[in-house]
């Protein structure tokens, strides 16, 4: 016969282990806060490539007490869904360099997407030339960032000439950096494109016109990447190559409004979303990590390539008191029968946004 007592103890001790697995449950799912594990941006350059057998990769500002997976995909999906083709474990140190076999499907490709990504939301992507490049060489004393700079630097294009020139606005940028301006083939985020300037070192925000290259100056669309001088700092944009001024342009002699940065007390790091799952044509779940609190972000989707930009508004997100999230979103009818769609989020003022795109095909 189980007594009254008996009974209570087995009943409390239950409902302890439930308690204990649920919360287990609850943070391998959301994983942990990004601006509280960590405060950089992971990121990675390409050293070498040897022609179909490998590429030697250099990384920086990796978080500690990661096991990172290394994927090689199609050039163009970021490597997501990619062929795993190795894994960096970062206790052997947070900068590194390392060689990479190139897999036997991707060996006669002209250009390769490679990935890095850990299990708890941390990611770094680059592309290569599939061509034969230099010796592989040691990766140069870790970047700093310039001390008291909060946020990250940001560009918005405000006019173009096509064909000729675009002018652009900066924000937030760093103080004592001198930018180099790059402009590239649309997709390529300007990376390796050709050098057409470099911004001024005062920092903050400021006006900057810029010609397009002559082997540009035909293409619909063109990528511009600006790059602080040790690669701590970058920013990247795109535009259609069509004249045009876009309405928020400052009249001359005013003062142009630029997006400053919200009070968030505490706050580094960007906020950065993945792809949970799909229902084709319905809707899309995402993962968000380290947003940061009291924001109020509009939720977009348009079409592949666009980075969400202008895209439908499909919902509004209040960040709360920031960290991670899993959402739903409806699917615009639009693009239903997209093969690709990019889902964008970003607040009203343009200093916070997240963006990444999804194969519309039912997933998880």
């Amino acid at each position: 016969m189980v007594t009254k007592k008996s009974y209570s103890k087995k009943r409390i001790l239950l409902l302890a282990i439930s308690f204990v697995v649920m919360l287990g449950l609850l943070v391998g799912f959301f994983g942990p806060s990004v601006a509280q594990a960590w405060g950089l941006v992971p990121v990675t350059s390409i050293v070498s490539v040897n022609t179909g057998v490998s590429v030697t990769v250099s990384g920086a500002n990796f978080p500690a007490g990661q096991v990172f997976t290394v994927r090689m995909g199609p050039y163009g999906t970021y490597g997501v869904g990619g062929t795993v083709v190795g894994s960096y474990d970062t206790s052997a140190g947070t900068s590194f360099t390392t060689t990479y076999a190139i897999p036997g499907a991707l060996a006669s490709a002209d250009r390769i997407a490679i990935r890095f990504e850990s299990s708890s939301g941390y990611f770094s992507y680059n592309w290569f030339n599939n061509t034969a490049t230099g010796a592989p060489t040691a990766l140069p004393a870790g970047p700093t960032p310039v001390p008291g700079y909060v946020g990250y630097p940001t560009f918005s294009i405000t006019s173009v000439a096509a064909g000729s020139t675009v002018t652009v606005q900066t924000q937030n940028m760093p103080a004592g950096q001198a930018f180099t301006v790059r402009m590239g083939d649309f997709g390529t985020l300007g990376i390796g494109g050709t050098v057409v300037g470099t911004t001024p070192t005062t920092g903050g925000s400021y006006s900057l016109t810029l010609n397009i290259p002559s082997w540009l100056a035909a293409k619909s669309q063109i990528a511009i990447r600006m790059d602080g001088p040790n690669g701590y700092y970058y920013a990247f944009n795109w535009f259609y190559n069509n004249s045009t001024t876009v309405a928020s342009t400052p009249v001359p002699g005013s003062t142009p409004v630029v997006p400053t940065s919200p009070a968030v007390p505490g706050y580094v790091g960007i906020p950065t979303i993945s792809i949970a799952s799909v229902v084709r044509d319905s809707t899309v779940t995402v993962y968000g990590y380290n947003f940061p609190a009291g924001q109020t972000f509009n939720v977009r989707m348009g079409p592949y390539g666009s980075y969400g930009m202008g895209g439908t508004v499909v919902a509004t997100l209040d960040s709360g008191a920031g960290g991670s999230f899993s959402a739903t979103y409806s699917i615009p009818a639009s693009l239903a029968g997209s093969q690709q769609i990019a889902v964008r989020l970003e607040t009203a003022n343009g200093f916070f946004y997240a963006y990444n795109w999804f194969w519309n095909n039912t997933t998880n």
